[in-house]
């Protein structure tokens, strides 16, 4: 059979497969149909206890000032920096080897052969060529390591006109299995998967990551090591309405749009790419599906671009400021060795890295833009009434932005506190609102707590709700009206005579999940595309814990419906819905 035809087989196939496999629990089965080992094999040091759920990634990552050159000297620079300078107390743990570690060599039976030159032996008794040299390395440094792949043949350094004619064979495609295996074997702790191969064999994103889900799964089962799961296809065919929990692990990312560092504008074999501010605003814009995001999983509009050329520190400030406040992975790609005083302390503000962090995970809304370019953005913080707000000045000249407390939920003529969150300052108590004079193109952060305004809770028990599918309500002691609803299979709940203040809403969903892994839910809101949710573990069946979501709804009382289903089969146990305060 010719190779072309080949592939297009095993893509209709895969295809078939995904649909069938969509009535188990998302990775309950390979690829193949094989049942997997249980799920409490995957936790990490073979303990039983759940993985805990993570917070966006921080780290740094090769591909921006090293392009495919990276090799065992360039990391173990990185990673020595990335504890000299501090980061690594801020929260900055991970070092990541983007294209280039590996250019395309497999053995006989099909094996990654690394180049023993480029990753040489560290230690007496150590191989060289083997890339547990180099992760043993970062790990005795108290970091994590990150390793990079290709969903498709070849990945992005063959396929990429500016980078030269690496071995063709750089991609996964056709050893999923096998490689993600030696990923963990070899100790990584982080998997970035790109998509230059996909892309140009025409491959389906959704049905591809999710076989090399299957994949990493597996290999965490074999192995007890956790990989995280970094989705690279750049935004194509909408990641952040099937992405989110495909890995069924307890965390993962997906890229929202392209490179903020454009190939056009790289000199890559001389180090000397640039960044551009616009194309940091533009990644932001294109980043922002707050449907998707809570906490664990993330929307990634691409690695920071802070520290590097053609980037004031004015910029930089405001480039963490959007990274933080959109709850984005923070990923340098900058040279660690070459960052000045006033880059790091961009970097290491604990303040901004807090909002970032922050555990309910929540990605940041447009509250408002009384003209062009002058917008205030807020998101939820964990806690009572707490926001934190950036006022964006897009424009050429100097301007007022304002952010009122009707806008953040907050009681409208109440009064909030105030603190600066790049000058480590309280500003004071404010009452209904708070406006700052902005500088043209900047930006200023701001922490805003104050009273809570009031939550509004619908239980699974009112009648007005509707179940399918074989969906019934059972007792639920630790449920807040006693009663429950277990989704999965083709059962399916309904919430229905839903009201919320504003057409944005934050919602609280009250759940359980017995089980050791994520459990995925479908959300529809009055009949439009499903949103995917996870839902992580919550401990025993008395146990109910809470995610927020955020959605788009009917305002000023209209009745909305909110469909949840589940292609997990158990799939969550639903106790109840809130909609908060500050309904937008």
């Amino acid at each position: 059979m010719p190779k072309q035809e080949k592939r297009r087989m095993n893509r209709m196939a895969m295809t078939i497969l995904s649909g069938l496999l969509l009535a188990f629990c998302g990775l309950a089965y390979g690829p193949s149909g094989e049942a997997l080992p249980p799920a409490s094999v995957k936790s990490v040091a073979g303990s039983a206890k759940p993985i805990p759920v993570p917070p966006p990634p921080m780290g740094w990552s090769s591909w921006n000032s090293f392009s495919n050159t990276i090799d065992s000297n360039v990391a173990m620079q990185q990673a020595k920096a990335l504890v000299a300078s501090g980061m690594q107390k801020a929260g900055y743990q991970y070092v990541n080897l983007d294209e280039g570690w590996w250019l395309g060599k497999r053995d006989q039976n099909g094996n990654i052969v690394v180049d023993p030159k480029q990753w040489p032996a560290l230690r007496p008794g150590e191989r060289a060529g083997d890339m547990a040299n180099i992760v043993k390395y970062i790990h005795s440094l108290g970091l994590k390591a990150g390793i990079y792949t290709d969903a498709g043949e070849a990945g992005c350094g063959y396929y990429g006109p500016d980078l030269g004619p690496p071995e063709p064979h750089t991609g996964s495609e056709g050893h999923y299995e096998q490689d993600f295996f030696q990923f963990a074997k070899w100790g990584f702790d982080y998997v970035k998967v790109d998509w230059c191969g996909g892309d140009h064999e025409n491959l389906d994103p959704a049905v591809q990551y999710r076989e090399i889900a299957w994949a990493i799964q597996k290999a965490e089962a074999e192995t007890g090591h956790h990989l995280f799961f970094s989705i690279c296809n750049w935004g194509r065919q909408s990641p952040w309405t099937w992405a989110p929990g495909i890995g069924g692990v307890s965390g993962d990312i997906w890229r929202v749009s392209g490179d903020i560092v454009a190939p056009i504008v790289a000199n890559t074999r001389s180090g000397s790419r640039r960044a551009s501010f616009p194309h940091v605003l533009s990644n932001f814009d294109h980043g922002i599906h707050p449907e998707a995001q809570h906490t664990g999983f993330y929307n990634d509009p691409d690695m920071m671009v802070i520290g590097m050329p053609s980037l004031s520190d004015a910029q930089n400030r405001v480039h963490m400021s959007l990274w933080a406040i959109s709850g984005a992975p923070l990923i340098v790609g900058a040279d660690l060795t070459k960052l000045s005083k006033a880059t790091l302390e961009t970097l290491t503000n604990r303040e901004v890295l807090a909002v970032d962090q922050d555990p309910l995970g929540l990605q940041c809304v447009k509250v408002a833009e009384p003209s062009a370019g002058l917008q205030a953005w807020a998101k939820r913080l964990a806690g009572s009434g707490r926001w934190a707000v950036l006022l964006l000045n897009r424009t050429t000249t100097s301007a007022s932005i304002s952010v009122y407390w009707s806008e953040l939920g907050l009681p409208p003529s109440s009064s909030a506190t105030v603190r600066d969150l790049w000058a480590h300052k309280d500003l004071g108590p404010y009452t209904s609102s708070y406006a700052a004079n902005v500088p043209a193109g900047d930006a200023v952060m701001v922490l805003i707590k104050g009273a809570e305004g009031k939550t509004t809770r619908f239980a699974v028990s009112s009648p007005a709700n509707e179940m399918t599918g074989g969906a019934a309500l059972a007792s639920c002691e630790a449920c807040s009206d006693g009663k429950s609803v277990t989704l999965g299979g083709n059962k399916t709940f309904t919430f229905r005579d839903i009201t919320s203040a504003g057409s944005h809403a934050d919602i609280q969903i009250a759940y359980i999940n017995t089980g050791q892994t994520p459990r995925c839910a479908e959300l529809r809101v009055n009949g439009q595309t499903a949103t995917r949710i996870a839902f992580p573990p919550t401990g025993g069946r008395n146990s109910v814990g809470e995610i927020t979501i955020e959605a788009d709804l009917k305002p000023s009382g209209a009745k909305n419906s909110l469909t949840f289903s589940s292609p997990c089969n158990p799939g969550p146990t639903l106790d109840s819905i809130s909609i908060l305060a500050g309904s937008l």
